[in-house]
């Protein structure tokens, strides 16, 4: 979800403004999708690198913005009436407190649903993930629970974060940015892959569909 920012400079707004649009936004896109029946929604919010990089002001405002958030989708009906279940993913532990709660308090009221899965992923990172997985494997051998030969890419994949979903078919990336910047590595292996010049805050209906649209159109290969 990229552009937040510069949608707010080419409306001489405050970058706070920004994200404040970008997070109604999803709300909208959350809908479509559901609209569609597509099962599984998986965003890239922030990464390990925004929170060690950015100012602590707009850092705060984000972190804001998430607590709102997820505590929103408690008692928003879309969310119950879908029974859509919430989660996060990341070094979620580099978080505040207070974000870390938001989110237990979202994942907690949504656990029983399993029709939709909506996944944010915050502080997170696909080469970080990567480390994750293979750091759990290294101690699964050194303490003789797997052998050399069981360490194959199914093990791996067990240990991500998203272990429970299935691997995308489908990555949108707005803003004009060709390039993946650390999202899903290892998942997104043979998912097509759809850019567009539009800002995250102005991302439509229509633009949304054309992605759908481009995807159907392409004749879909696995391996190679």
């Amino acid at each position: 979800m990229d552009g937040n920012r510069r949608f707010a400079w080419s409306q001489d707004l405050d970058k706070k403004i920004g994200h404040r649009h970008g997070k109604d936004k999803l709300k909208e896109v959350l809908d479509w999708v559901l609209d569609l029946g597509i099962p599984y929604l998986t965003v890239y919010a922030l990464s390990t690198e925004n929170v060690s990089g950015r100012d602590i002001e707009e850092l705060d405002a984000l972190y804001a913005l998430y607590i709102n958030g997820f505590d929103e989708m408690r008692t928003d009906s879309r969310i119950h009436n879908n029974k859509v279940k919430v989660r996060a993913v990341g070094r979620l532990e580099l978080l505040p407190k207070e974000v870390q709660d938001a989110i237990k308090r979202a994942e907690d009221d949504t656990a029983d649903y399993d029709d939709f899965l909506f996944t944010i992923c915050l502080a997170y990172g696909g080469r970080e993930e990567i480390v994750d997985a293979v750091r759990n494997v290294a101690q699964d051998h050194a303490k003789g629970k797997i052998t050399l030969e069981d360490i194959n890419t199914e093990e791996i994949s067990n240990r991500l974060y998203t272990a429970n979903l299935p691997d995308p078919d489908l990555v949108i990336r707005t803003s004009g940015e060709e390039r993946i910047s650390n999202f899903l590595l290892w998942q997104i292996a043979y998912s097509e892959l759809h850019f567009t010049d539009v800002y995250w805050p102005s991302f439509s209906r229509n633009d949304f569909y054309d992605a759908i649209d481009s995807y159907q159109k392409r004749k879909r290969r696995y391996g190679g």
